[in-house]
């Protein structure tokens, strides 16, 4: 115990990620004498709503899919595929090149790590939707990554943490299912709906949409209130680099790396937006689970100051994207108008009779 006591009095300073003997007192079982508290009224009420906003958002998702579009990617599955190694591959790689990079300390790198390890979150499906990307696709990819998640976090974190006993065994299998059955139960609600009365779906979509808005406004505002000194305590320079590095990384790459498979447009932004952003609750339960309240200290927040930057750089490239239809749009308007004006012999000839 002093052990680890001492190795934290300067800012978790002293831990070397590549020595085991470190790392294997950082996850000792018997440290975990110092418990974290139960959550109060306050975060069962926010937790609680967050799943009600959830299972709603995803209904009005599930309500924008289409079963034999979902057959054709599972049968042809070469955009989950890329986008299962973009995930896996890409964001552990840029957590750990980061970790070295900017000389994090042994329990800075070992939690944006486990961020990195992730799988896709639902926050992915909103934003392809907005970039207006592959629904389909994006649900199935969020669903892969989910049930891949059961064995390739202990894997990568195997791998990356060099065997370390602990760390490898926090990895929350029951809130991975919880997550898996979150996303495919809504969905499929809301693929029935549209496959059965297809006329309610748009509506459908808008109303809860529209409620995800307001209620995860909400919910922001009133988790801000609760943690938001906490968060402080993580804004270090190098925390802050790293949490606007990783999703920015992970957009960026996946887009390249699904273009060079050649894959159409929206599934590139779709792949984009799924490698970049993680599920957050995950990570954050991971960080509980693993850690001492003493040797984790404020850092189990890390993931919430990730949320912030997927959410604010995904919100900028859909900007970029919503200007861009636009400026298109307008533009195919004038060049429709000056054919209005000045008809071409093939415009003439599209006028005749049959």
């Amino acid at each position: 115990m002093g052990h680890i006591m001492n190795h934290t009095d300067s800012h978790y300073g002293g831990f070397n990620l590549w020595n085991a003997d470190d790392l294997l007192n950082i996850t000792d079982p018997n440290n975990n004498s110092t418990a974290h508290q139960g959550p109060g009224a306050a975060d069962k009420l926010i937790s609680l709503a967050m799943v009600v906003v959830l299972f709603i958002t995803m209904v009005s998702l599930g309500c924008t899919m289409e079963l034999g579009k979902i057959k054709g990617h599972l049968r042809r599955p070469k955009g989950v595929a890329i986008a299962v190694v973009a995930q896996y591959g890409i964001m552990p790689l840029t957590a750990f090149g980061l970790g070295k990079a900017l000389q994090l300390t042994s329990i800075e790198a070992v939690t944006v790590l486990i961020c990195g390890c992730c799988p896709g979150g639902n926050l992915s499906n909103i934003l392809a939707l907005a970039l207006q990307g592959d629904m389909n696709l994006s649900i199935v990819m969020t669903a892969c990554s989910t049930l891949l998640a059961l064995g390739m976090m202990p894997l990568l974190l195997f791998l990356y943490c060099q065997g370390i006993t602990g760390l490898e065994s926090a990895v929350p299998y029951g809130g991975i299912s919880i997550a898996l059955v979150m996303t495919l139960v809504p969905c499929a609600i809301g693929i029935y709906i549209n496959h059965r009365v297809p006329q309610y779906s748009k509506l459908i979509t808008k109303v809860g949409m529209g409620f995800m808005v307001v209620a995860g406004s909400t919910i922001g505002i009133l988790a801000s209130i609760a943690v938001g000194s906490k968060v402080l305590a993580v804004a270090s320079l190098r925390m802050m680099t790293t949490a606007a590095l990783m999703p920015l990384i992970g957009y960026t790459l996946g887009y390249i790396l699904s273009s060079i498979f050649r894959l159409n447009s929206s599934c590139r932004r779709t792949i984009a937006m799924e490698t970049g952003c993680q599920n957050i609750g995950l990570c954050t339960t991971i960080l509980k689970v693993a850690f001492p309240p003493h040797v984790i200290g404020p850092l189990y927040l890390f993931p919430i100051v990730y949320m912030f930057f997927q959410a604010a750089e995904a919100f900028v490239f859909v900007l970029i994207f919503r200007c861009h239809l636009r400026f298109v749009a307008s533009r195919k308007e004038r060049s429709e108008y000056t054919g209005v004006e000045i008809p071409t012999v093939e415009a003439e000839k599209c006028q005749l009779p049959q």
